[in-house]
This record gives C-alpha cells, sequence and structure tokens, in this order.
C-alpha cells in the first residue's frame, strides 16, 4: 500500500516535516512492507519555506539582514538574519524566489506584542534583496505576521514613501497611518517579470467587522480603542491608494494582501499553490491513502488550510483521507480515523510536552485498524 503523509506544522510544538517523520516511524513500526511518501505540506504560513526547500531540488536559502518587525519610529532598531529561498529554474520561468513574511516581520519575533507599531519592513527587505537578485517570479508567504500596517512597511523597503500633512515621512507601524495624507510610489520597484503570487489562507476583506483590524487585531495584542484606530489607519490607506478594499485575502496579514495587491501581486490560496510546487498534486495519484494533520482542527480548518485543501485534494483523486491534529474541535465527516493527540496523551499541554511520541503513536494506531475493507471502524478519537 503507498502512504502519503502530509501534515501542516503543529504551530509552536513541532514542524511539518518533523510530523510526517513522526507519523511514518509509527506506521511503519506496523506495517513496514508500506511504501510512505513524506510530503510536509503549508499554506503559505509559517512553515512555507522548510516545507518547500524539503521537496524541491537545488533550493537554496539565502540570508539576509533586516530590520524587526516592532522597531516604530526608533532607528536605532535591531535587526536579525532572515532567509528566503530560491529554486532553480522550473515551469517556463528563471530563478523562483519564495520569501516567508514570518521569517522577517513574523510575530515570533517580538519579545512583547506591538499592535500599533510592529509593521513589515524586514518582509520587504527580503523581497528588495529578491529582486536584485535577477529572480523571475516570486511568491510570497504571509501567515503569521505581527503587524496590522496595511503591508506599508514592505512597500517602504520596496521604494514607496508614505507622507503626514505636514510633509513628514510617516513612522513604520499601523498606528500611523490616520495622520497619511500622501503617497508615492514612483520609485517603487516593480514586481518580476513572472509575477509575484501572495499565498494566504485568508479571505477577509481590509476593512470592516470581518476585516484586517478587527479579526486579526486582537491576535497582535490590539485592545478595542486600538482596533478603532487601526481601522481608521486602513481607511485611510484605501483613500489614498485607491484600490477597492474589499476583494477576499485584503486583510490578510493586517492588510498586507492588501499592500501586495496594489504593488501588482495576485494573492492565491496558499496550500493549492504548495502542492503543485512540492509534488503533491501528481503523488496523490498513486497513493491509496492520504494522512494529513495540522495543531488544532476547527470549523475554519476547511477553509483553505492545509487539512482542509488535502481533503479535497483526497476527494478528487477518490482516495480516503485520514487526520492526526492535537486537538478536534471540528466536524471530521470529511475524514476516516480522526485521531486526535490530546485524547491519547490524556490532554493538550501533554500532547504539546512531547507532540512526537504521540504522533508516533498516532501512526502506529492509524496503520493497525486502517484496511481499505475497514475505514470507519478506527476507533473512538473523533
Amino acid at each position: 500500500m503507498r502512504v502519503i503523509i502530509a501534515p501542516d506544522s503543529f504551530k509552536g510544538t513541532i514542524t511539518a516535516a518533523a510530523a510526517a517523520a513522526a507519523i511514518a516511524t509509527g506506521w511503519h513500526d506496523v506495517r513496514p512492507e508500506d511504501d510512505l511518501l513524506r510530503i510536509p505540506m503549508a499554506d503559505g504560513g509559517e512553515g512555507t519555506l522548510a516545507a518547500v526547500e524539503s521537496a524541491v531540488p537545488g533550493a537554496e536559502r539565502v540570508s539576509v539582514e533586516v530590520l524587526g518587525p516592532a522597531t516604530g519610529a526608533n532607528p536605532q532598531a535591531s535587526t536579525h538574519l532572515a532567509d528566503w529561498l530560491r529554486l532553480p529554474a522550473r515551469d517556463g520561468y528563471g530563478p523562483v524566489g519564495v520569501i516567508e513574511l514570518a521569517a522577517a516581520s513574523g510575530i515570533e519575533h517580538l519579545s512583547s506584542l506591538a499592535p500599533l507599531t510592529a509593521h513589515t519592513y524586514g518582509f520587504g527587505q527580503l523581497i528588495h534583496h529578491a529582486l536584485k537578485s535577477g529572480i523571475s517570479r516570486i511568491l510570497l508567504a504571509i501567515g503569521s505576521s505581527a503587524s496590522t500596517d496595511g503591508g506599508t512597511g514592505a512597500l517602504k523597503a520596496l521604494g514607496a514613501r508614505f507622507i503626514d500633512r505636514n510633509a513628514n515621512l510617516l513612522p513604520l507601524g499601523g498606528g500611523f497611518l490616520p495622520d497619511l495624507e500622501f503617497v508615492d510610489f514612483r520609485d517603487l520597484l516593480s514586481p518580476p517579470p513572472g509575477g509575484a503570487v501572495v499565498l494566504s489562507d485568508v479571505t477577509n476583506p481590509l476593512l470592516g467587522p470581518q476585516g484586517a483590524a478587527c479579526i486579526f487585531g486582537p491576535q497582535k495584542g490590539a485592545d478595542d480603542q486600538e482596533i478603532s484606530h487601526l481601522e481608521k489607519g486602513l481607511e485611510t490607506l484605501a483613500s489614498k491608494i485607491g484600490k477597492d478594499p474589499n476583494f477576499p485575502g485584503a486583510g490578510a496579514a493586517g492588510g498586507t494582501g492588501y499592500g501586495l495587491a496594489r504593488w501588482g501581486a495576485e494573492i492565491r490560496p496558499g496550500a493549492a499553490e504548495i502542492a503543485d510546487i512540492i509534488g503533491l498534486t501528481n503523488a496523490v495519484k498513486d497513493a491509496h491513502l492520504i494522512i494529513t494533520g495540522e495543531g488544532r482542527f476547527d470549523n475554519q480548518s476547511r477553509q483553505g488550510k492545509v487539512t482542509g485543501y488535502v481533503a479535497g485534494l483526497a476527494a478528487q483523486a477518490q482516495i480516503p483521507v485520514a487526520l492526526v491534529a492535537g486537538a478536534i474541535e471540528g466536524k471530521t465527516s470529511d475524514y476516516t480515523c480522526p485521531t486526535s493527540l490530546s485524547q491519547l496523551a490524556q490532554s493538550i499541554q501533554a500532547a504539546k510536552n512531547n507532540p512526537q511520541r504521540w504522533l508516533e503513536e498516532a501512526g502506529r494506531i492509524l496503520a493497525s485498524q486502517w484496511a481499505p475493507s475497514n475505514q470507519t471502524q478506527c476507533g473512538d478519537f473523533d
């Protein structure tokens, strides 16, 4: 039997590659004769770079010193090294750049949340470096952002100028956007000739109750007053740039999707793009079962997340898909053998403390209980 193991990262606990390896180890303990193909997945969030690097021969990491995400108006800000990925020429394109916002401007780089002053400038520095290196196409993974700056930090790093009513440059951070009076794009670098694609699992608009500030602001530390202030800033940005703020994905990464779309990038579902790049789309044709997973499976998982995308891919190929998750909080009718690590470990914290152990155990359980003629009798893990 050929089994594809294609999980997302279990955020904050174990990478997608390590999760796939652990599930494979458990499965192999029970069914060593099976052909196991590990294809770690991502959807544009944290772990995208690692998933692509592990699957594409010749992928090369490039390190760049970038500005940290919470510098605000401080010109003496700390910096750190961040990587982008250069892929060999393929599919009619020259070298392709893959850039992960989380690597430069992700929330994990904050020692404390900074809802008004966090920014995407470091992410823009990575884009700038990749463009200057001669790439022909660029893929931009924008999950795990720290800021709500509408992508203005990234655009500033690419040559844009954001100016207040006193003809001063605005400091970095979404909290300063209400003072925006004029936008100067004359020196803004152009996307590469093969285009720029934003990889995102988010379809929220820029503004309103489902927009960047209201939905994602609290995750970045914003209270009600700060959310209102950030919303006003994004409204001001949209009025000055003039692009419709209501398109799906505009609100991704604190409005970075909006800023990048104004730059000329196309927003696409991240999981589908990654699946094509790393070969999952073709691999499922010869598989008998796919195993996918993530840290927390809920009703949002079906909407652009790895687990939802893989389930759809399996349905198209008419093969079953099994689910392994740290915690299961949503309907699992699309999956056979839904397995919760927190149930196996008897608590969420125990599962987080040793994810490799419990992923291996999940692999053993799936291998011992799953068979093509017995797909629905996989134990009481739902």
